[in-house]
């Protein structure tokens, strides 16, 4: 008589780096769940998967040590498979054989149907669209395109996903259906690049198109974007942004630089003017829009007049919402070609400089708020407060809206209006109204 049941594997699936990597942890969590299999996210599994980013230094580490941390895991015998996926894995395959032997597969960003078939499980064409989301069920990334053309000489990400391919909107009209019959009620648009989308597709810029089908999904109340390129913006996005008020008043559009020099050598195809011009057409075409950017500060030949180029026009574009990162040197980009000549402790004092600037700015433009009434959704309970966000605010990475747990009950998942009460650099404070 048998006395040993066999073991049920679960598969733990841990994702490191963008929302775009969300997105595709929730297509191969999807696509398993669909084949029987036993899936979490970043839980605890006997099988891991591990979906990796290779975008810059820090990154390429913090996906290298998961890797280093649950090999040693399978070595002591606390997991029985590793597996490892996505953009570290595209770009770095051949090292990281050699250098971390002890994972059971490595696979690309392409490579899906193949990673399904070592994790016992098949690839379903059927599901289009179909996915285990893993944020909080009021939002979710939809992915509207993969790749990007763009030549941008820091960027490696052509390199790791390949050209610019667009969905269709009959495909993301589907797939945004299904997300608001699950009760998502904000579509959070990332893409490497929404300015080109629909261009291979449609032979012509058509994120407008795909905004006015997609407002019409019943059950979708917010609509965001992310990730536009500057260059070649298509406009008439803008028009429906300001008359549709399902789409936020918000756009993420990183810029990287604003010296000619740097933007030169950057390969981004604009220049300080034309940038200025094109986010005072944006600021007039939909007034009291957010604009969220992103630079890059200690790029090779960066000479102290470029980046007080750049951080005096920071003060004087007063963004909303402003990152700032330091120049990481990556190979195979064109970019590493050049000496790489700008030293740590300058770069990380200028990046610090730029963010003492936009604490300013945001602290200012916060205070403003105060007194005012704003629709929230609400994300979360977090200890003693409730946590929402404005149409103006994107989750993980811009201003939150703190409601005391203590006085007042709301609803996570849902919309509420709330009075600004007081503000900090990047928290508000309010009440239900």
């Amino acid at each position: 008589m048998r006395t040993k049941s066999l073991k049920k594997n679960k598969i733990n699936v841990i994702t490191l780096g963008c929302s775009k990597n969300t997105y595709d942890s929730e297509v191969l969590m999807g696509q398993l769940k669909a084949s029987g299999k036993d899936v979490v996210h970043e839980q605890e599994g006997n099988i891991v998967v591990i979906n990796t980013c290779g975008f810059i230094d820090n990154a390429k580490a913090e996906s290298v040590n998961t890797i280093l941390e649950y090999a040693d895991k399978k070595e002591k015998g606390l997991v029985d498979k590793v597996f490892v996926t996505g953009c570290l894995s595209e770009r770095y395959r051949p090292d990281l054989e050699k250098e971390i032997p002890n994972v059971d597969q490595y696979f690309g960003t392409t490579e899906l149907p193949l990673l399904l078939k070592a994790l016992g499980a098949d690839y379903k064409h059927e599901l289009l669209g179909e996915r285990l989301t893993t944020t909080p069920k009021n939002y979710a990334y939809l992915k509207i395109a993969e790749g990007c053309d763009r030549p941008c000489s820091f960027c490696a990400i052509p390199i790791m996903r390949g050209k610019h391919v667009s969905q269709s909107i009959e495909k993301l009209v589907k797939e945004a259906e299904g997300l608001a019959k699950n009760g998502v009620k904000e579509l959070i648009l990332i893409a490497q690049d929404l300015t080109y989308y629909g261009l291979d597709l449609y032979k012509k810029r058509n994120l407008a198109e795909l905004l006015e089908n997609l407002v019409k999904v019943e059950g979708i109340e917010w609509i965001r974007l992310h990730y536009a390129f500057p260059t070649g913006f298509p406009m008439d996005v803008l028009e429906l942004m300001k008359n549709e008020p399902k789409i936020c008043n918000y756009i993420d559009i990183p810029l990287q630089h604003i010296s000619d020099n740097i933007l030169k050598s950057m390969r981004r195809g604009t220049t300080k003017e034309k940038t200025t011009k094109l986010l005072k057409d944006f600021r007039e075409a939909v007034p009291g829009m957010t604009i969220r950017t992103t630079l890059i500060v200690g790029y090779p030949g960066e000479t102290q007049e470029d980046f007080e180029t750049m951080r005096d026009w920071v003060q004087e574009m007063k963004f909303e919402r402003l990152g700032c990162f330091t120049y990481s040197h990556e190979e195979n980009t064109h970019a590493y070609l050049l000496e790489d000549d700008v030293p740590e402790e300058i770069k990380q004092a200028r990046a610090a400089e730029i963010m003492d600037l936009q604490s300013q700015i945001s602290w200012d433009l916060n205070q403003e708020k105060i007194g005012q009434t704003f629709k929230c959704i609400i994300d979360r309970k977090e200890g003693q407060h409730f946590i929402g966000r404005t149409e103006f605010d994107s989750p993980d990475v811009d201003n939150e809206v703190l409601i005391d747990a203590a006085k007042f009950y709301v609803k996570t998942g849902e919309f509420v209006n709330v009075k600004i009460i007081d503000a900090t650099e990047f928290d508000l404070y309010g009440e239900p109204v």
